[in-house]
């Protein structure tokens, strides 16, 4: 009788469990970190070398950076952030012009751009597509997570970005931030009183200067005449806040006057210059006069708009 031998059939088996397992541990850990995995935590985790290279020779891992792999064919939401920090390292976080639009009060950096990262110590060139700023060590208090991402903390974010951004850049991010509850004056004065000399400090401290909050400006148009009224000396308006249910863009408050800034694309459509003139009528029933202000006299005939302003300031006080 002749007798056959199992030995093949069982390694094949054990070989398909731990392939299983494999798979597995590598789903596991992209469904906690948008998708990606870094080769250091899989092979922490027990996933032997010979397996990662067999899943990127297949197509089942695919490379984003150094030792760093997309699970799967589709992107996480926050796919190019996550893989970034983990190129980086241990210590690494997201910071900078990435920090800000995670927290949503910069712009979304466009396709392309560099991922900022902070790392305090290590990361031997991540690749192409990050921007590594070395720093000294970050307190407790200066990281954290967001949507499972580390960042830094929406002060330090300005903090960092006070170093590089411009003027007002800074202050819109900073009014945003203060506006969405994300910051408030304690916190930005305790980062500055630990990072004295750390560029930014100064700006920040411009900022808050006289116990004045900055202002919230949603469009480079609205930006500019603010500054423009800045530089002229005028009473500096209140900034988007509501009056009648509506938001109006500058308001003086005792004058009873609102200016409102129409940008490039104003008057779009009939359906949004009807909403606008439903809007200055109930705002002139109560009793505010309402100037509108365009791009283009803000930009080719400055001192002109000024003068109206002014002037309407002046007949408002009388």
């Amino acid at each position: 009788m002749t007798r056959h031998s199992s030995s093949g059939n069982s390694g094949s088996r054990s070989s398909s469990a731990n392939a299983t397992h494999a798979d597995a541990t590598i789903r596991e850990l992209a469904a906690r970190q948008h998708g990606v995995v870094a080769r250091e935590q899989l092979v922490r985790a027990g996933v032997p070398a010979h397996r990662i290279e067999y899943r990127l020779k297949t197509g089942r891992l695919r490379q984003l950076h150094r030792a760093v792999y997309r699970v799967g064919p589709v992107a996480g939401p926050r796919e190019r952030e996550m893989a970034a920090v983990l190129a980086c390292g241990d210590t690494a976080v997201l910071s900078h012009d990435s920090a800000a639009a995670a927290w949503t009060f910069a712009p979304a950096q466009p396709d392309g751009a560099a991922v900022h990262v902070s790392v305090q110590r290590g990361c031997r060139g991540p690749g192409r597509g990050v921007r590594v700023h070395r720093v000294g060590p970050l307190a407790a208090d200066e990281v954290t997570r967001l949507d499972g991402v580390p960042i830094t903390t929406p002060a330090r974010t300005l903090l960092d970005l006070a170093a590089c951004a411009a003027d007002q850049a800074l202050e819109r991010a900073f009014a945003r931030a203060d506006r969405e509850g994300l910051v408030d004056r304690a916190s930005i004065e305790r980062l500055m009183a630990r990072h004295p000399r750390r560029p930014g400090t100064r700006r920040l401290a411009a900022l808050l200067a006289g116990g004045k909050r900055p202002a919230f400006t949603r469009s480079e148009a609205e930006a500019s005449l603010l500054a423009l009224i800045r530089k002229a000396r005028l009473r500096e308006p209140e900034v988007n806040v509501v009056v009648r249910g509506y938001e109006v863009d500058l308001l003086w408050r005792a004058e009873r006057l609102v200016v409102e800034v129409d940008g490039f694309a104003f008057h779009s459509s009939r359906t949004a210059f009807e909403a606008d003139r439903r809007r200055d009528a109930v705002l002139a029933a109560a009793g505010f006069r309402v100037v509108r202000v365009t791009w283009a006299q803000l930009a080719q005939e400055p001192e002109a708009l000024l003068a109206r302003i002014a002037q309407a300031l002046v007949a408002a006080g009388a």
